[in-house]
């Protein structure tokens, strides 16, 4: 069997891609992945995504969509990717090889985290990665944000906005981030910066308690912010498709926009966006590379 479009990937990208596609009656067949759903999947409250006036925890928004792509007619096999032909338009799994007309790459991208012991346990309880996601969780409390460049600036910048204190902890004794978000950073009364540390440990129980540095000191705090940069899963595709110099995937479409330089390969969500990380952009981007992808079959089959 020959699919219209096979979508790599099973985040908000992915599944927004999925559901615009099948319901533009293109066979489409999704590579899920064996853990699917992308970072959603690791959070729980999400406040930020239109529609849910209550907020909704990540993997039921998640499972949410995977359902209605499944109602329009998705398929959805949960398996790895681990090789790809890109002339033959085949995608290659653990278990069977697929064959379509176009493709949409959706992996998205996966927080760089300290693997420090109590870090993955507190994930969702304390630790995150996204503080334009959880910073109202932390409205009067202390946390701390781990990182030097900037990113991590502004990560800190956002959560004064919500939090009684923010420490910036950094394993160096400078910054690596521009100098304007610098002095944004030291020119902030509710921001502490604490240079030449790591963290050794994050504790808590049900809840992130405080942190443990490598020179045996601790420090109680409600929250910790991971900023030490984002992988995008795009390593399979090294000398098959163009990257930039963080190894995103590059968009390089004239005419279809969010085609990559590979003819009927398209791109969506984080594994090409480093800046907005959210979960409604990469929805966004999955939208328009299935666009993308209806009007490109249509013209040129």
């Amino acid at each position: 069997m020959t699919y219209d479009v096979i979508i790599i990937g099973s985040g908000p990208a992915g599944l927004t891609a999925g559901i615009y596609t099948s319901r533009a009656n293109l066979k489409t067949l999704m590579i899920a992945g064996e853990k699917w759903g992308g970072q959603l999947m690791l959070t729980t409250g999400v406040e930020n995504y239109p529609g849910f006036p209550e907020g909704i925890q990540g993997p039921d928004l998640m499972t949410a969509m995977r359902k209605q792509a499944e109602k329009h007619g998705v398929e959805i096999v949960d398996e790895d990717m681990v090789k790809i032909d890109l002339k033959a338009y085949t995608t290659y799994t653990t278990n069977k090889s697929y064959k379509s007309r176009a493709m949409i790459i959706a992996t998205g991208a996966a927080t760089q985290w300290l693997y420090v012991p109590g870090e993955q346990e507190l994930i969702g309880r304390g630790v995150s990665s996204c503080a334009t996601c959880d910073a109202p969780f932390f409205k009067g409390k202390k946390v701390v944000v781990v990182g030097g460049g900037d990113a991590a600036m502004e990560e800190a910048l956002v959560l004064t906005k919500f939090a009684e204190e923010v420490t910036i902890v950094h394993r160096k004794d400078s910054f690596r981030a521009s100098q304007i978000m610098q002095e944004r950073v030291k020119s902030n009364t509710k921001i502490k910066i604490k240079f030449n540390t790591e963290v050794a440990e994050i504790i808590g129980k049900e809840k992130v308690e405080k942190v443990k540095f490598k020179d045996g000191s601790e420090m109680e705090v409600d929250g910790v912010f991971v900023a030490i940069g984002h992988k995008p899963a795009s390593k399979i595709f090294e000398g098959i498709i163009d990257l930039d110099e963080k190894d995103y995937i590059k968009r390089q479409g004239q005419k279809y926009l969010t085609m990559s330089n590979v003819e009927g390969v398209f791109v969506a969500g984080d594994v090409h966006d480093y800046r907005y990380r959210q979960a409604i952009t990469a929805a966004g981007y999955g939208c328009e590379a299935a666009l993308d992808v209806e009007r490109w079959l249509s013209e040129n089959t």
